[in-house]
Order: structure tokens, then C-alpha cells, then sequence
């Protein structure tokens, strides 16, 4: 698979203060990228030297294809309409009207709304659809549903999909966890300007760290025993779970001691710990 975007040892600097001190990383062609962490990590810095809006002191960006680009916070002018702003940047952009984007996204049921009447979720189709006119190879989006309800989210999603499915790539910055398990094919969690995790969120929950839960709900009480792959955190009558970086083992060790008990089984349930979880983890390491 051929790479869109490549950032190698790039360094921002703010004055004397090194925000992102050498930062590598490479985002493949047609998989949607995030960039995760805590305020302040350097998500945005980073997608603004890529956008090109902001100048960086060292290293090497290479962007392979066309850019577009919806930001973390942008605005159109008050008393223009959805349509008419949409035009004024296809006329910018020497494109023409997509009317397909258009009715995907739900702009022609605002077309004629002024800008200052449209909802937080109708700015941000409508400020997605602008940044998909030039036919963009590679979508970047800064926090692209913030500020969206549970429905608004859901739409959004699937829109960004439908953008994937087309063969585009997305790189995006976002805090919103769900958003990133249920999206994202690869992700890269920045703290202070590094690289402090790059993989897949199943990567980050499973094989990274490697504890899963064990919840089993059984007919009848589970006595104290020894257990030699898993620790038991919660023993209630019926009810138990225990944590294990064996999970075939400890599966295997709590089934044959239930059946050497007679004691059956009626709900079992395998978890790992939540890519939130993980993350704030990260965040906390060396803190």
C-alpha cells in the first residue's frame, strides 16, 4: 500500500519552547489515520504544518496528492446562505457543483438558510462538503463531529465512511474515543509533541497491554480457590470476574473448575480494557 502523507523528525518551535521536538509518522493511501492525545500533545500543530498554514523549523512533510482540509474551528460570513457559500467556493476552486455531495450530505435541505441559522451539525456537513470541492485525495479533519449530538455523530460517521469507501484517505484529530475505535483503521497517540503509541486500537486495547476481564455468572456460588492464570477482583455470590494476561489459559482453568464443581454456566462475558482507558493510560505514563 502507497503512502499520502509522510512526516519525518518534524520539529515546531514557539519561541525558545519545542512543541513538537521530531515527530515521525506515515499515514497510508485509503485508510482513515487519527492523531490522539491530550490538549496541548501537538495534534493540531501537526495537522496545521501538514495543511500547510503553518510553518515548521525542521524536518520533512511530503503530501502525496491533493489536500482537503476542514478545520478545528472556522466560520463563514453571517448572512450568506449554504448554497451560495458552497458556489462561492466551487467558483474559488474552478469546480463544479456536486450535486451528489450535496444531497448525500443534507445541504439541500438548508440550501437557503443563512449561515448564522444553521445548526452546529448543518455547519459542519456544510463546511465538510466545501472541503471536499477540489476532489481532495487526502481529507484532513480536525474534531470533525465536536459539538454534535448522538444522531449528528452517527450521520457524520457514516458520511466519513462513504468518503473512505471512495478511495479517499482521512487523517483526523479527535477526543471523542468512540468515534476513533469505530472509524479509524490506524491510530497515533502524541504526547508532548511524541510518538507514544502507533498501531491499531485493537493493538492498543489487546496485544499492547494484553489484560482482559472475565465476567462469568454462574448458577451457583463460586467458592474461594487458588488460580494460577487469572486474579480474581470481584467475588459476589454468583458472580465473579477476574483479570488475566492468559486468556485461553484462565477461559480454560475457570470452565473445567465450574464443570469439576457442576456448576453451570449462564453468562459469560470477555473484555478488554476500553481504548479510553488505554489512552488516558498513556497520557498518565511519566506524568
Amino acid at each position: 500500500m502507497s503512502t499520502a502523507v509522510e512526516v519525518s523528525k518534524l520539529v515546531k518551535k514557539y519561541g525558545n519552547n519545542t512543541v513538537i521536538p521530531g515527530l515521525t509518522f506515515s499515514v497510508k493511501q485509503g485508510e482513515i489515520f487519527a492523531l490522539l492525545g491530550a490538549n496541548g500533545a501537538g495534534k493540531t500543530t501537526t495537522l496545521e504544518c501538514i495543511e500547510g498554514i503553518r510553518t515548521y523549523n525542521g524536518g520533512d512533510i511530503r503530501v502525496n496528492g491533493r489536500l482537503g482540509v476542514q478545520l478545528q474551528s472556522s466560520s463563514l460570513i453571517e448572512n450568506i446562505t449554504a448554497m451560495e457559500a458552497y458556489k462561492l467556493f466551487c467558483l474559488w476552486n474552478k469546480a463544479k457543483v456536486d450535486k451528489e455531495i450535496l444531497q448525500s450530505f443534507g445541504i439541500m435541505e438548508f440550501r437557503n438558510k443563512q449561515y448564522r441559522m444553521l445548526s452546529t451539525g448543518q455547519k459542519r456537513r456544510l463546511h465538510l462538503a466545501i472541503a471536499l470541492i477540489n476532489d481532495p485525495d487526502i481529507v484532513i479533519l480536525d474534531e470533525p463531529t465536536a459539538g454534535l449530538d448522538v444522531e449528528g455523530r452517527v450521520s457524520l460517521h457514516n458520511e466519513i465512511r462513504k468518503i473512505r469507501d471512495s478511495g479517499k484517505t482521512i487523517l483526523m484529530a479527535s477526543h471523542d474515543m468512540a468515534e476513533v475505535e469505530s472509524l479509524c483503521d490506524r491510530i497515533a497517540i502524541l504526547k508532548e509533541g511524541k510518538l507514544a503509541f502507533l498501531g491499531s486500537a485493537d493493538e492498543l486495547t489487546g496485544q499492547h497491554f494484553g489484560e482482559s476481564r472475565i465476567t462469568i455468572h454462574a448458577r451457583n456460588p463460586f467458592p474461594q480457590v487458588k488460580l494460577v492464570y487469572s486474579k480474581a477482583d470481584e467475588l459476589e455470590k454468583n458472580h465473579f470476574t477476574v483479570t488475566t494476561t492468559e486468556l485461553a489459559d484462565a477461559l480454560y482453568e475457570l470452565l473445567t473448575l465450574l464443570k469439576e464443581m457442576d456448576n453451570e454456566v449462564l453468562d459469560i462475558k470477555i473484555e478488554r480494557a476500553s481504548l479510553e482507558e488505554r489512552f488516558i493510560e498513556i497520557a498518565k505514563e511519566g506524568a
